[in-house]
């Protein structure tokens, strides 16, 4: 039996700089950290008592003798690539699917660990990165960008460049003091919202093609707010102003970024003391997340009575093996 453990991304700067067909030609960046929110993916092979060869299990539960009868179409997938038969998988999860935190990337990230590991073998985080983008952008044609499967892989506190060669991975050089002000400031509230991300980047994909300015806006953002949180000179509520700033330059990339009823939830965080924040993920809906000065906080927390208040640390350790028995197994 096998156990992983993948933790959720929450991004600040630069997302939409890292879908392939604009970082190919413009390049692009994203300042984004994981934190201690996780998915959980169990899985082992399936004893031969049955009269099924797989058992699935996650928002929905599936008994299937074939690859072909697997509903859910990154487990599918993740099975043909790597050629696992006769499974049981168990999904557990922190915080709701689709709620714009790279959730199901996380999800595909811990997933691919735990067959590797299952198999006996060790992948890098690169390697695990590297799969999940083949395996939701190429064989589940999924639209959507990289930096949630990258984040979920490798973990912490990161800048993340992305060109015509690829990407590399940056760990941001952060004080302890400055990254523990920088936790304390932050609040996440569930606006009660989901959606599918891969939805939201199909409908906005019109837009952001004629908002090239917009986005290499934001990608300049990048090297700013970077600049912002390791220059221990600059006052760190500059970092929430900047949000501010770049969700409003978000909010023209495309129509279904924000809705009415998400505008007037960051109004009212804003009016009650937040100095910035934004909308998690490719809009919609899912998670707000405020830059709050402390003396604040409550204020922005009764302005906000009716969203679920999530209180979070940041993570460094990305996806890992968490149990690993191994079995003995032999192919029918």
């Amino acid at each position: 039996m096998i156990i992983t453990k993948t933790p959720f991304r929450m991004s600040f700067f630069g997302g939409g700089t890292d879908l392939e067909d604009y970082f190919r030609e413009n390049n692009g960046a994203v300042l984004s950290t994981t934190f201690d929110k996780y998915c959980y993916v169990t899985v082992r092979h399936l004893p031969r008592f049955f009269n099924y060869k797989t058992h699935l299990t996650y928002s929905k539960t599936e008994y299937v003798c074939s690859y072909e009868e697997i509903e859910h179409p990154a487990i599918r997938n993740a099975m043909k690539m790597l050629d696992m038969h006769e499974l049981r998988l168990t999904y557990d999860s922190d915080l709701p699917a689709r709620s714009g935190l790279g959730t199901s990337s996380s999800f595909a990230v811990g997933m691919l660990n735990a067959f590797y590991a299952l198999k006996g073998k060790y992948v890098s985080k690169k390697e695990l990165a590297d799969k999940a983008i083949y395996l939701e952008r190429v064989l589940c044609d999924e639209a959507g960008g990289w930096q949630d499967q990258i984040a979920a892989a490798y973990g912490g506190f990161n800048r993340i460049n992305f060109n015509a060669d690829g990407y590399e991975v940056l760990p941001l050089i952060l004080s302890p003091e400055r990254k523990k002000l920088l936790n304390k400031n932050l609040m996440l509230f569930f606006t009660g919202f989901t959606r599918l991300s891969s939805d939201m980047q199909k409908k906005n994909a019109p837009d952001r093609k004629a908002k090239t300015a917009q986005l290499r806006e934001l990608y300049s953002l990048v090297e700013k707010a970077e600049k912002f949180l390791t220059d221990k000179t600059i006052d760190l509520n500059e970092f929430g102003r900047l949000l501010d700033y770049t969700w409003k330059l978000k909010r023209q990339i495309g129509t279904t970024v924000s809705t009415d009823d998400i505008d007037i939830l960051y109004a009212k965080g804003i009016n009650a003391g937040a100095l910035g924040g934004k909308l998690l993920g490719a809009g919609g809906g899912g998670f707000l997340m405020f830059y709050v000065p402390s003396e604040r906080q409550n204020a922005v927390r009764t302005a906000l009575e009716n969203l679920m208040y999530v209180p979070f640390e940041f993570e460094n350790d990305g996806t890992r093996v968490i149990h690993y028995t191994p079995e003995t197994y032999i192919s029918q």
